[in-house]
């Protein structure tokens, strides 16, 4: 899930409110995954990502049934018509495998640019450089230079042993559908991590997911995937429930769901302020009583489930 690094009203890294929601990710049975988009991973300073790795280190308690005890960003910024820089994304794909976790590497301009063969090469030096790693089609509506896959290019990369799997981001159905299938007659193990905040239903078609919408509710998040994992039909209402929220956080211009995503979190009393760092997208004031009024509605359908649940 991929995790907020919040901010102060400042524009300074809250270190405490970070923590606690780390604790609370990992405390509900997810993965967290740091400097992430969702956790401003291309806004911050270097240093800064450093010490993010560094407190997911130590807050993360991994899961013995799983290889991650957290997924982290592994970044290269560089500027439209660089190249390919191998070095850069081997000397970060090795700085979070050190800390601890698993990489997933982040689109540059130089690794968007290249295309087929050279695309999974690229992608092919990653598994020799780490023994795991996650992919990333990531659309130019996340990021400018992003790019979604072709599905021979997300063939290719499914095929190199050490990926385990890609997360696509590219908030359509059809091409999420059409990863699924190949994934299925070729390698099932390998995941397709859905990146479709608009469509979190995903799951149900066989996706795993890696939402930054899970940032606003992990606890909810993990009771809809223990409903869905049960077969219990209330799964469908919370899930409408969170969609309704993902439809509202994440319309255009969608990197600004950060800041409803610090304001969810202030509104829980998870953390203290409702900042973004300097140049992170903004969304109006107006946005306030209408994630009040789905917070309302989402702490009765939890209040209730676990009420339920409890008369059994």
């Amino acid at each position: 899930m991929a995790v907020l690094l919040p901010h102060t009203g400042r524009g300074e890294i809250d270190w405490e409110g970070f923590r606690g929601i780390l604790a609370r990710t990992s405390g509900a049975g997810l993965v967290p995954a740091v400097n992430m988009d969702t956790g401003f991973g291309r806004h911050i300073r270097e240093e800064d990502r450093l010490e993010v790795l560094r407190t997911a280190a130590t807050c993360s308690v991994p899961d013995p049934s799983r290889p991650d005890r957290f997924v982290a960003g592994v970044h290269v910024l560089d500027t439209p018509g660089d190249g390919f820089d191998f070095d850069a994304y081997a000397s970060a794909l090795e700085t979070v495998t050190a800390f601890g976790g698993t990489p997933i590497v982040f689109p540059s301009w130089g690794l968007s640019g290249l295309r087929g063969d050279a695309l999974v090469a690229a992608h092919r030096s990653f598994g020799e450089t780490v023994d795991r790693f996650l992919g990333f089609e990531l659309g130019p509506a996340f990021l400018s230079e992003g790019r979604i896959w072709s599905l021979q290019e997300f063939e290719g990369v499914m095929q190199i042993e050490a990926c385990a799997g890609v997360k696509h981001s590219s908030l359509h159905r059809e091409p999420e559908w059409e990863r699924l299938g190949r994934r299925d007659a070729i390698r099932p193990e390998f995941m397709v991590l859905s990146g479709n905040d608009r469509a979190i239903d995903m799951v149900t078609y066989g996706s795993d997911w890696l939402l930054g919408l899970g940032t606003f509710a992990p606890d909810a998040f993990a009771v809809r995937d223990r409903l869905w994992e049960y077969g219990d039909q209330r799964f469908w209402a919370l899930n409408d429930l969170l969609q309704y929220l993902g439809s509202f956080a994440f319309r255009e211009p969608v990197p600004a769901y950060r800041h409803d995503a610090a304001r969810f979190l202030r509104l829980r009393g998870w953390i203290g302020d409702a900042g973004v760092p300097a140049g992170a997208e903004l969304r109006p004031d107006s946005d306030e009583p209408v994630l009040r009024e789905i917070l309302g509605r989402l702490e009765s359908v939890l209040t209730r489930l676990d009420g339920e649940d409890g008369d059994r």
